[in-house]
């Protein structure tokens, strides 16, 4: 595999680095060892789906808060999205700055995402599903989120048409310095 660091502390895009013969290819998209190489959270105990009938479904900015916070692998296995990630740790280098990047079937890229960074996306096709490798099970009571269009942060998601968010996402408070 292949980790490129991104623009966000601790946050990386990963590749597949596939083995081809007349069949196809096999790549490892998971390696607990090389994930270790890289300081990444190497505990993996629950795998999500999430699956989106229709282009311009925007979920998100989630995270669990503290003693809850995940690490997420997340790849898009069927469509594409434009994933985005929001760093909302106060002693981050990175402290609420931003990332967005496509993820595809196509690509087969996936995206690391540190505890503490707040994730959400924005589906470029119909039909589209992603998996998330979780380091923490999910825990209602400690779930969050930030407001997808804040203007604390101006994240610039890509014009559709369009958009589809559920309400629970559309009613996040808008962010407070020091509510974190």
């Amino acid at each position: 595999m292949k980790f490129t660091e991104t623009s966000i502390a601790g946050a990386y895009v990963i590749d597949i680095e596939p083995s081809n013969d007349e069949r196809g290819f096999f790549a490892r998209s998971w390696c607990v060892d090389e994930y270790a190489q890289y300081g990444l959270n190497t505990n993996v105990v629950q795998c999500g789906i999430s699956y989106n009938w229709y282009k311009g479904t925007i979920r998100g900015l989630h995270y669990q808060e503290a003693p809850f916070t995940e690490a997420k692998t997340i790849r898009c296995t069927k469509g594409a999205v434009y994933d985005v990630i929001l760093d909302i740790r106060p002693q981050s280098t990175t402290y609420k700055q931003w990332l967005g990047i496509r993820l595809t079937a196509a690509n087969r890229s996936m995206l690391y995402v540190p505890e503490g960074v707040a994730h959400g996306f924005q589906t470029l096709e119909d039909d589209t599903e992603l998996t998330y490798l979780l380091s923490q099970r999910y825990e209602p009571a400690s779930a969050r989120g930030v407001r997808w269009n804040d203007p604390a942060f101006c994240i610039q998601w890509l014009p559709m048409e369009a958009l589809i968010i559920s309400d629970r996402d559309q009613q996040f408070e808008l962010w407070r310095e020091g509510a974190e």
